[in-house]
C-alpha cells in the first residue's frame, strides 16, 4: 500500500500508531467503541488490503481511521482512506453525532480522464454504493477532482499520468444504542474502491454496474 501511505496519511504511520490508541479507546464513549469494533470485524473482498492508520486529531473529540488499497496481481489499482468521527454532543453540520470522511483515488487512462461526465459518474458511484446496501445516511458532500501530469525535458520518456480523486463525507444514521452500521458503510466504501479500480462486481445481480477500465501500467508497491 505504498501509494496510500505516501499521500493519504499526511506523513503518519500505520499499525504502530493505531496500537498506541488503546488508552484513548478505553475512555471513549460506548457507541464510538462499538462503531470501531464493527469496523475491525467487517469482512471485505479479498482484493482489499486494509489497516488502521493514525487519525486526524482536530476534527472531532473521537476519531478512528483506516487505509485501504485494491490489489490485484501485485498491483495497486486504487487506494484511499476512511475516517470515522464522533462527537457525543452532536454536530449541527453533520445532523448527527457520527461522520464518515473519505479520500479515494486511482490512476486512469488519459482518454477516460478527459470524459466530461466522469466527475458526475464517480459521485454517483459513492451514493450508489451506499444505496445498494440499503444504508441510511444524510448530509453528503464532497468533490471529484481529475488531474493530469505531463513530463518534459529530462523526464520526457515518462508517459502522461491521469488521476481521479474523490473526497467526500456523509452522516451514517444511528441505529440501536446510537451506533451506526459502520461495518456496512465500510463495505460500501470498499465497493466504491473496487469500482474505481475497474474490478468486476463481486456479487450476482451487479452486472449492470459500470466500472472504470483498469489503468495502464503497474504501480510499484
Amino acid at each position: 500500500m505504498a501509494a496510500a501511505q505516501e499521500r493519504v496519511t499526511d506523513g503518519a504511520g500505520g499499525m504502530d500508531d493505531a496500537e498506541g490508541e488503546g488508552d484513548a479507546m478505553d475512555t471513549a464513549p460506548l457507541p464510538f467503541r462499538a462503531a470501531v469494533d464493527a469496523l475491525k470485524a467487517a469482512r471485505l473482498r479479498p482484493e482489499i488490503e486494509i489497516e488502521p492508520s493514525r487519525p486526524p486529531q482536530r476534527l472531532a473529540p473521537h476519531t478512528y481511521a483506516l487505509e485501504a488499497a485494491v490489489v490485484a496481481d501485485e498491483e495497486d489499482l486504487a487506494d484511499g482512506r476512511l475516517v470515522l468521527l464522533h462527537d457525543p454532543a452532536g454536530h449541527e453540520a453533520w445532523q448527527g453525532s457520527f461522520r464518515l470522511v473519505t479520500l479515494v483515488r486511482a490512476e486512469l487512462e488519459p482518454e477516460m480522464a478527459a470524459d466530461p461526465l466522469l466527475p458526475d459518474v464517480c459521485w454517483s458511484w459513492l451514493t450508489g454504493a451506499l444505496q445498494a446496501r440499503g444504508l441510511a445516511y444524510g448530509e453528503p458532500s464532497g468533490t471529484v477532482t481529475r488531474a493530469s501530469s505531463h513530463y518534459f525535458g529530462g523526464l520526457a520518456t515518462r508517459p502522461a499520468v491521469s488521476q481521479i480523486e474523490i473526497r467526500a463525507s456523509w452522516t451514517p444514521r444511528e441505529g440501536i444504542g446510537g451506533v451506526p452500521d459502520t461495518a456496512a458503510h465500510l463495505a460500501s466504501w470498499c465497493d466504491l474502491l473496487c469500482q474505481v479500480a475497474g474490478l468486476p462486481p463481486a456479487g450476482p445481480g451487479d452486472a449492470s454496474v459500470v466500472t472504470l477500465p483498469q489503468r495502464r501500467g503497474p504501480q510499484p508497491r
